[in-house]
């Protein structure tokens, strides 16, 4: 086979490779190098069993569904949150689908805002299980209202728990993973850590700061102290109360409308990619569902193209806040990703995304 047959050949098959891979984009639920590790990585049920994990904002959400997942992989827990009755529901069921005992589970009340309380939370958690190998900060609040509108108790609010607090707790079980040479701390951010959107600039703002907080800290750490892994989490709408829960204009009012959440990323999901990432012991990881994965991409390597589309689609989503009909910006987007999933109706095109 000559060398010209050769450079034909590859000539014609980066074409077809370039629509491999853009198919397989569209059918993603998180990025590259996080679906790469879920087929050739380590396994969470092989690296995750025997540790002990403490998990903030337990009693609902991300962090309950994480809590239930991780019972069945062996591990002790530390439950936290505010709401105690929710925690002891949440322990309950981990005791009842798990592989966990009444001794392997420790509820422990915690108000992030309460940074004082924090020193006793983590001396509380060492000396009932000896050790802190993963830390998962997934406590927070989101944030529905213009900034015009918004006083600033809102702000200070987000700030306080979604940043400050999420420090302070860090810092201190910190230097007991120091000390031990090892640990994991993983937090969940969200795509408005990476970019921006209207109605929550204040919650954007508090998970900006978490994004640069802990790429610094990761910084330091992999100087002084390799052992100590810190993961960033920056999923996409996911199926929870946090919308439910968001603030509004005051800090004393929350959404409270929990709308169809079909649209949004199963929870069950979600949380499996986040035990991959631990597993594996990624820095960063992107996690949603079609079409809004491809937004952090967006604003990654196009930002002119990205302020663009946010400026007109955050023009339908303030609209849509202000008549009720939040999900309509939802549903556009939908729709477009629908439009342009429709090349893999093509029988070839269809076999070749597999």
């Amino acid at each position: 086979m000559s060398w010209e047959l050769v450079l034909w050949l590859l000539a014609l098959c980066a074409p077809l490779l370039l629509v491999v891979q853009v198919l397989r984009f569209l059918r993603a639920d998180g990025d590259l190098t996080l679906l790469w590790a879920e087929w050739q990585g380590r396994r969470p049920e092989w690296e995750l069993t025997d540790m002990v994990v403490w998990v903030t904002g337990a009693s609902s959400g991300i962090g309950e569904e994480l809590a239930y997942q991780l019972s069945k992989l062996g591990v002790s827990l530390v439950l936290s949150a505010r709401r105690v009755p929710e925690l002891e529901r949440v322990k309950r069921r981990c005791l009842e689908n798990g592989n966990l005992k009444e001794k392997d589970i420790l509820v422990l009340p915690l108000d992030l805002t309460d940074r004082s309380s924090h020193e006793a939370a983590t001396k509380t958690v060492l000396q009932e299980f000896g050790r802190i190998d993963i830390l998962v900060n997934n406590a927070g609040r989101s944030q529905r209202s213009l900034c015009v509108d918004a006083s600033m108790d809102v702000y200070k609010e987000l700030i306080e728990l979604n940043y400050l607090g999420t420090v302070s707790l860090t810092k201190c079980v910190l230097p007991h993973m120091i000390e031990r040479k090892q640990g994991k701390i993983v937090t969940v951010n969200s795509f408005m850590g990476i970019i921006s959107a209207p109605l929550s600039s204040g919650y954007s703002a508090s998970k900006h700061a978490l994004q640069g907080f802990f790429n610094s800290l990761r910084t330091e750490l992999d100087n002084t102290c390799p052992g100590i892994v810190v993961s960033n989490i920056c999923p996409g709408p996911v199926q929870s109360n946090i919308v439910k829960n968001a603030l509004t204009e005051e800090v004393t009012k929350s959404l409270g409308n929990n709308r169809d959440q079909s649209h949004k990323m199963a929870t069950s999901r979600c949380v499996r990619l986040m035990l991959i990432t631990m597993a594996n012991d990624l820095k960063e990881v992107w996690i949603a569902d079609q079409p809004f994965l491809l937004v952090p991409y967006v604003w990654q390597y196009m930002p002119t193209w990205a302020w663009w589309i946010t400026s007109k689609l955050g023009k339908k989503r303030i609209e849509s806040f202000k008549s009720g009909l939040v999900r309509t910006i939802y549903i556009f987007l939908n729709n477009t990703y629908q439009s342009c999933r429709k090349v893999q109706n093509f029988p070839v095109l269809k076999k070749l995304s597999y």
